[in-house]
C-alpha cells in the first residue's frame, strides 16, 4: 500500500536539496507527479479569464497519461525552472495541512489497475479540459473543480471517489454538449 499524498510531499521536502527544479520535483513524486500538475493547472482553470490556457495546459499532460507515460513530460525551460528550498518549504507548509484533511475522507479503495485508470483518466480530463475553451462566464468553474476531484482521487487511488468523480464529468461533459446545442440551434433558427 502506497503512502498518504501529505507523507509522500513531508518526504520531497525533507529530501530537496537547497535549489530545487521542476523536473527534480516531477521525478521524485513519480506516478503522483501527474495529479499534482493537473490540480494546480486546474486551480488555475477557475481563475476566468486563464481558463482558456488552463484548458490548453491540460491537454499535455492528460495525453502524456493516455499513452501511458510514467511522469510528466515538462518542456525543459519550464523543466529547469528553479526554486529554492525556503520557498518550497513554505507552499508546501500551506499545502499539507489541506491535504491531511482531505485525507481523512479520500483514502485507498475500490482498488483499480492503476495503469488502466491512468490512461481513463487522462482521456476525461482530455475531454475537460476541451471545455475550459469555452468563451462563456463561468463556464470553466464545474469542469475546473471536476478535474480536481479526478486528480485527487488519482492521487489518492481512491476509486470509489474516482466514480463520483467520473460520474460528475459525464455530467459537466452533458451541461456542455446541451448548451452548444442550444446555441447551434439558437444559431440555425436566427
Amino acid at each position: 500500500m502506497r503512502d498518504p499524498t501529505s507523507v509522500i510531499l513531508e518526504r520531497l521536502l525533507r529530501d530537496a536539496p537547497s535549489s530545487v527544479t521542476l523536473a527534480w520535483i516531477v521525478a521524485n513524486l513519480r506516478e503522483l507527479s501527474f495529479g499534482i500538475v493537473m490540480l494546480l493547472i486546474a486551480l488555475m482553470g477557475l481563475v476566468p479569464g486563464l481558463s482558456p490556457v488552463a484548458g490548453v495546459l491540460l491537454a499535455v499532460p492528460s495525453v502524456q497519461m493516455m499513452v501511458g507515460r510514467r511522469e510528466p513530460l515538462l518542456p525543459r525551460r519550464l523543466a529547469a525552472r528553479q526554486f529554492s528550498k525556503p520557498r518550497i518549504e513554505r507552499i508546501v507548509a500551506r499545502v499539507i495541512p489541506v491535504v491531511r484533511r482531505l485525507e481523512q475522507v479520500v483514502r485507498p479503495r475500490w482498488a483499480m489497475p492503476f495503469e488502466a485508470t491512468k490512461r481513463a483518466v487522462g482521456f476525461v480530463v482530455l475531454l475537460l479540459s476541451g471545455t475550459l475553451l469555452a468563451p462563456v462566464p463561468f463556464s470553466n468553474v464545474i469542469p475546473a473543480l471536476v478535474i480536481m476531484l479526478l486528480a485527487f482521487a488519482f492521487m489518492e487511488e481512491d476509486g470509489l471517489l474516482l466514480c463520483i468523480a467520473l460520474a460528475a464529468a459525464v455530467i459537466s461533459l452533458a451541461i456542455t454538449a446541451a448548451v452548444v446545442w442550444g446555441t447551434i440551434e439558437l444559431g440555425v433558427f436566427w
